[in-house]
């Protein structure tokens, strides 16, 4: 469970008596901060997430690391504030506030976010709880769905029929934690692509078969895979993913969200969908629905090759790790709309349907 925003406070107390005690007994302050990697992560499918080893580095205060210190203490102080005034920080907004640090101020907002991951893996918990929010959109929803949130003015609750925005769709807000769902969806299918998504929307999908779509814009936002995780443990859905047929679009953009990532392994478990099941598109669909491809370039090969040998979880399924084969040796990678070929409604009327027909093919 994330913890409560008075368990954030205390978390912060906790690191700051800790460095203030080492220096009243004379000795260097220290911070233990988890190592944030895909080597010091482990994959057990009955989790469904990556999860951390346990390795650890140590941020002594020396004459080398006295800038980034003060820049994790400041951090740590600004949260504090920011919980304690019931406000919010922008990831830029805090890389700004830091020009008033004087010496420990920033260089760049890269180093902010830096220290911001540091201390969010540092205390354990995640960075909305912090009260600090990514610029990053957060996703889009259509369908089958009704949203509960709260009217920021009055606190009364209101309802967002996620299937009454016309040719729009409801945004995924950066702090999901306290938004409330009422559905009877079937399943929800997060796509890659927001012109695939809209393509789906036009042609009425969700009506059609009774589900929730959710454009993931690329690699989802923190935000988006929250909503989705919390959607689809708290209704009891399936999570149906479809995406390109790419490196980029297997690892990247359907593992991230199914089991989290190396860098953010100290919160996958909240920040993941570990139910989730990739729908498509597969190498196979390549010459099932005779597909027009593109030539895998350097980086997509080398993303497949190093996702085999050093993925836990590609290494744990021996299906991705015949599908990557198979693409590798065509050589080819093919995108969403290459479906357009046979039509614009094909992908709504022929391929998904199809596709939904057969779950037990998808690859896990």
């Amino acid at each position: 469970m994330v913890q409560k925003q008075t368990d954030v406070v205390d978390l912060i107390n906790g690191e700051a008596k800790e460095v203030y005690t080492r220096i009243n007994r004379g000795q260097k302050p220290q911070m233990a901060l988890p190592i944030r990697s895909l080597a010091n992560v482990k994959y057990h499918p009955k989790e469904g997430f990556f999860q951390l080893h346990g390795k650890k580095k140590v941020r002594t205060l020396t004459v080398g690391t006295v800038k980034t210190f003060a820049q994790t203490l400041k951090m740590l102080a600004m949260s504090k504030e920011l919980v304690r005034t019931e406000r919010h920080s922008t990831k830029r907004e805090a890389y700004y506030q830091a020009y008033n640090w004087n010496q420990a101020a920033f260089t760049c907002q890269e180093e902010s976010d830096t220290v911001m991951d540091d201390v969010e893996a540092m205390l354990g918990v995640n960075r909305e709880r912090m009260h600090f929010r990514a610029d990053e959109h957060g996703g889009e929803v259509a369908g089958e769905l009704i949203v509960l949130d709260r009217d920021r003015r009055t606190g009364k609750q209101i309802e967002i029929n996620c299937a009454g925005f016309g040719s729009g769709a409801y945004s995924v807000p950066t702090v999901v934690e306290e938004l409330g769902f009422r559905t009877k969806a079937k399943f929800v299918l997060a796509v890659e692509t927001k012109g695939m998504f809209e393509r789906l929307v036009e042609e009425n999908f969700y009506d059609d078969h009774n589900c929730i779509l959710v454009s993931m814009g690329g690699v989802p936002s923190r935000a988006c895979r929250r909503f989705i995780r919390r959607l689809a443990d708290e209704k009891k859905i399936p999570v149906y993913v479809f995406t390109d047929g790419d490196p980029y679009g297997y690892f990247n953009i359907y593992r991230t969200l199914k089991v989290g990532s190396g860098n953010a392994a100290h919160l996958n478990e909240y920040f993941c969908v570990p139910q989730a099941r990739y729908l498509g598109v597969t190498p196979d669909d390549i010459i099932e629905y005779k597909l027009p491809t593109h030539q895998l370039k350097e980086v997509d090969i080398k993303r497949a090759r190093d996702a085999m040998s050093n993925d836990p979880f590609i290494r744990h399924h021996k299906p991705w790790q015949d599908a990557m084969n198979r693409m590798l040796k065509m050589g080819v990678r093919v995108e969403q709309q290459a479906l357009a070929k046979h039509g614009l409604e094909y992908v709504a009327r022929q391929y998904l349907p199809r596709k939904l027909k057969q779950i037990d093919k998808f690859l896990p």
